[in-house]
């Protein structure tokens, strides 16, 4: 619809990517903290839902933070390019 218009849109990095060969459109912004959306786990309380595979998430949930998952993290690539950026280990300021 964007290219279509002529107009203005604000994409996910994902969606830039798979797209952006597909579209006669041009990246105009990226990279301001601002912009910043975040992927998180969350681990359900395995007291309230019996049933789920709490400690399965909780070792998902460890090897997203761990060394590997972030350089994987960070190593993943949609046509050639970065898709994500791994922040489990930065501290804020």
């Amino acid at each position: 619809m964007t290219a279509e218009m002529q107009g203005y849109t604000l994409t996910d990095r994902g969606t830039w990517l798979a797209y952006n060969s597909k579209l006669d459109l041009s990246l105009l912004y990226q990279g301001d903290k601002a912009l910043f959306n975040p992927y998180q786990v969350i681990l359900v309380n395995p007291e309230r839902y019996p049933t789920i595979n709490s400690k399965g998430a909780k070792a998902f949930s460890n090897w997203l933070v761990e060394d590997k998952g972030q350089k994987l993290i960070n190593e993943f690539r949609l046509n050639g390019k970065q898709l994500f950026v791994a922040n489990a280990n930065e501290t804020s300021s």
